[in-house]
């Protein structure tokens, strides 16, 4: 499989991807070290997998799309979703204006953002916290340096985890496990907060 490499003079002033729009390739894509935020106005869409070097980032207008897994050394951003036929990582945050879904697993050094739901083959991992506008699920399990909180279902099959901060210790409202509901997996660390249940409109 081809590999696309993203250097300096592939973007503007703005670090915006100039050769068009929307940046798809069907091999992987690389991104070249110490470029900052690496901005693409439309989507990225590749085959293969998304590799972003250290000291570089990358965000996207619309959707990210990759056949394998996304590494980025700084943030991943996205308009629209994310997702991966691996995993998804990020040494700072991951933020989605829709889902994130990854075949295996989620991981970033900071925060996980969606303002959909949060889905993972394996665990979601976050150094500080996961929210989601729709369900968290994780095949294995879910774990927060602080809380972890979304509008619908959380759903483990192995534990979850809040307020594992290891360089301070969190307030008690950093150490919650907020959704409407516990659909499965053994709360270890945190403090369960259900939401209220939502009236029935007749």
């Amino acid at each position: 499989m081809e590999t696309l490499k993203i250097t300096k003079a592939d973007l503007n002033e703005r670090n915006e991807y100039a050769r068009s729009r929307d940046l798809e390739f069907e091999g992987h894509i690389e991104i070249e070290a110490n470029l900052g935020q690496v901005v693409v106005l439309g989507f990225i869409r590749t085959a293969g997998y998304l590799g972003i070097a250290i000291r570089s980032g990358v965000e996207a207008g619309g959707s990210i799309e990759v056949g394998w897994s996304i590494e980025a050394g700084l943030n991943i951003k996205a308009g629209g979703g994310i997702k991966a036929g691996g995993s998804i990582a990020a040494r700072l945050s991951i933020e989605a204006g829709g889902g994130i879904d990854a075949s295996w697993s989620i991981e970033a050094g900071l925060n996980i953002k969606a303002g959909g739901g949060i889905k993972a083959g394996g665990s979601i991992k976050a150094g500080g916290s996961i929210k989601a506008g729709g369900s968290i699920e994780a095949a294995w399990s879910i774990e927060a340096g602080f809380s972890v909180q979304c509008k619908l279902s959380i759903s483990a099959k192995r534990r979850i985890f809040a307020g594992l901060c290891a360089w301070r210790l969190p307030e008690p409202e950093q150490q919650v496990i907020e959704c409407a509901e516990l659909a499965q997996g053994t709360v270890c660390s945190g403090h369960l907060k259900l939401l209220p249940a939502k009236k029935e409109i007749i």
